[in-house]
């Protein structure tokens, strides 16, 4: 897509969610003053696959503010807190299900601009794309605006619900995509052990990474011992 392409498109389509907009400026308490950075954060590159014009670079800015805003707070909540209890606790809130789940909460899916042959009907589909649209979002307040609108919105969805958050930590989906993003082999939780009654069993899990076999989880089922492994695993690398 050219750029007079694009702009015509970007008119057509403030036009058609101008309504939209008033709503969701609404919900983050804020108003744009380019709006086409709000229509770039919502748009797919499915519609537009040029980068210039589509959400992936806002994306990417608004992936970076969140963790320097997420950082600061922990910083300041835990003072005596170490690197790595630092970096679980920032882990929990920066993960993609809970991003989505901040997505969801501003409705971001309602003005979102994509082709029908992205399934949105499809949960994990949808999720990501939640995720994606929340830190497009960050990422074009922050240009649009600076640091302090983009920072209450971020503690008014983020930070406000981070108890919510440190309760559902999902130790093995942290622990895959600290892998992914180390570019190391995917972790396999390996059953070493089953133990005690069929009413009351014990499961031993560990996980392994490549080579590397790390501290077993125990539990009542396998999913909560396959958790304790990747917590292990998880305080092994953070330590």
């Amino acid at each position: 897509m050219n750029k007079v392409a694009y702009l015509k498109s970007l008119i057509n389509l403030f036009r058609k969610n101008s309504s939209t907009y008033t709503e969701l400026e609404r919900l983050i308490n804020y108003t744009f003053s380019d709006y086409a950075y709000l229509c770039r954060a919502f748009t797919h590159r499915s519609v537009s696959p040029d980068p210039k014009y589509n959400y992936e670079r806002l994306e990417f800015l608004g992936d970076t503010v969140i963790d320097l805003i997420i950082s600061d707070e922990l910083m300041r909540e835990f003072p005596e807190g170490d690197e790595g209890i630092l970096t679980k606790k920032r882990s929990a809130l920066v993960q993609r299900s809970f991003l989505a789940s901040m997505g969801s909460i501003l409705k971001l899916l309602d003005h979102f601009n994509v082709e029908p042959t992205v399934n949105l009907q499809n949960e994990k589909v949808a999720d990501k794309q939640l995720a994606n649209l929340y830190e497009s979002l960050i990422g074009a307040m922050f240009l649009d605006g600076g640091m302090k609108p983009t920072k209450k919105l971020v503690l008014s969805t983020i930070w406000a619900n981070r108890a919510e958050a440190w309760k559902k930590v999902n130790y093995k989906g942290q622990l895959i995509e600290y892998c992914h993003a180390k570019n190391m082999d995917n972790p396999k939780f390996l059953i070493t052990d089953v133990s005690g009654p069929d009413h009351q069993k014990m499961f031993e899990v560990h996980v392994k990474i490549g080579d590397d076999v790390f501290p077993s989880g125990m539990g009542m089922e396998k999913k909560s011992a396959e958790q304790s492994a990747a917590e292990h695993a998880l305080e092994s690398f953070l330590s």
